[in-house]
């Protein structure tokens, strides 16, 4: 064929009439036809990677629960309940997606297997969101903390319950299959709790109606999100997300609810063992037989509790907890102000009697974990302020008097110290 009479092969259009055509062998591909293919192979490829079995490695739930140990000091109860979750969760994904690939063989097999969310319950600083997050970077897949505080009914001031999507789907980078084998934290879900027991003519928006936003897309549906959050940019177009293999695993501390198991422990006042059951009772960490019912006492709707079938609680942290976590995890506190003055190319040298001090005082502020880093940073402050501008030097000491006199100098009055 002649330069002039050349002809795209897939389309006819002749080469006057394109940008650039690129011969073959024995054909000739404009690069309009270019584009197009590229898309349409772009286009398969998202297809195979939404159908494939998740890339991840997916451990047992003893090894989940051995990776936990190294980041999270004790909770045994609640990390065991955790590890069987995702590892029943994902399991049962990765069968979804087997049975998809045998589409059109007959089975006997008729057998759905239903996702199962968590509810974790358990005081401030014990460890429900680090738990939550080290699963899910063990597992590489996306994750996201969503706040229910700023959770309202749809039309009112505050974030709708589709931004909890958004948010996975930003974290995925826009990946649709990804996010859809996501893991969402909910915090504080006790937040949106009824607010009271008793009709009035005020709408519950924050509570009662948020609960109800929320059943949908616990149990598994196709929810249109806004990828960019949808107040600020109205005009986006709409990302159907199906939640159906998303796991929820919702966080609160409950504050009070410790006297409704009370109570109903309490309940069945008549009998012979009355005695010997309340003497059974651990009256120091009431939470362990926290129960479905409770939830609902508290003033979660009972669609919601039965939505969040697995529940597991958290201990509240002793002494020696305290001191494990202040040390032991691989990403311990005291591990992160180390590397932070051999960033300096310095030393930090710091005395068993602090790490002791520093236990007292977070048991006595009643902070948990997350006291640790505030007593800490009152103690080290000068410490971080003077040692880099000192050229000469390497090591810096923290001795029990120091730590002592350092708390009483840099606490602003939020804490008392004795």
């Amino acid at each position: 064929m002649s330069k002039e009479n050349r002809k795209c092969s897939f389309c006819g259009r002749e080469d006057k009439s394109v940008d650039m055509l690129i011969s073959g062998i024995n054909a000739h591909i404009c690069n309009r036809c270019v584009d197009q293919a590229q898309l349409i192979v772009a286009e398969e490829q998202k297809q195979k990677k939404k159908d494939e079995i998740p890339s991840f490695k997916l451990l047992k739930p003893a090894e989940l629960k051995s990776h936990l140990d190294n980041y999270v000091i004790g909770q045994d109860d609640a990390k065991k309940v955790l590890s069987v979750a995702v590892y029943n969760h994902y399991k049962r994904i990765a069968r979804s997606v087997e049975d998809k690939s045998k589409a059109g063989q007959q089975t006997d097999d008729d057998v759905e297997i239903e996702k199962s969310n968590i509810v974790l319950v358990g005081e401030t600083g014990t460890g429900k969101t680090l738990m939550a997050r080290t699963i899910a970077k063990m597992l590489k897949v996306p994750f996201c903390i969503a706040d229910a505080t700023v959770l309202t009914e749809a039309g009112y001031v505050g974030e709708d319950v589709e931004s909890i999507l958004s948010r996975l789907l930003q974290v995925a980078d826009y990946d649709l299959a990804a996010a859809e084998r996501g893991i969402v934290f909910i915090d504080e879900v006790d937040k949106i709790a009824r607010k009271s027991d008793n009709p009035s003519i005020t709408r519950d928006v924050s509570g009662e109606g948020v609960q109800q936003a929320l059943l949908k897309i616990l149990e598994g549906a196709t929810v249109s999100v806004p990828p960019q959050g949808g107040r600020k940019h109205p005009e986006q177009k709409m990302v159907q997300i199906n939640t159906q293999n998303i796991l929820f695993i919702c966080g609160g501390a409950f504050d009070g609810i410790e006297k409704r198991i009370s109570s109903r422990l309490k309940t069945n006042a008549i009998g012979y063992n009355v005695g010997n059951e309340q003497q059974r009772i651990d009256r120091d960490n009431i939470l362990q037989y926290i129960a479905p019912q409770d939830l609902k006492s508290f003033g979660l709707i009972p669609e919601l509790v039965g939505r969040m079938p697995v529940l597991s609680y958290l201990n509240p942290l002793d002494k020696d907890a305290l001191r494990k976590i202040l040390t032991e995890p691989k990403n311990a506190l005291i591990k992160q102000y180390f590397k932070l003055f051999e960033l300096d190319g310095i030393k930090l040298k710091v005395d068993a009697e602090v790490y002791d001090f520093i236990v007292e005082k977070a048991i006595e502020f009643k902070l948990g974990a997350r006291g640790l880093r505030s007593i800490c940073e009152f103690i080290l402050l000068d410490a971080m302020y003077d040692a880099p501008s000192g050229t000469d030097q390497t090591e810096v000491h923290i001795t029990l008097e120091y730590a002592q006199q350092q708390l009483k100098i840099n606490n602003p009055g939020r804490l008392k110290v004795a």
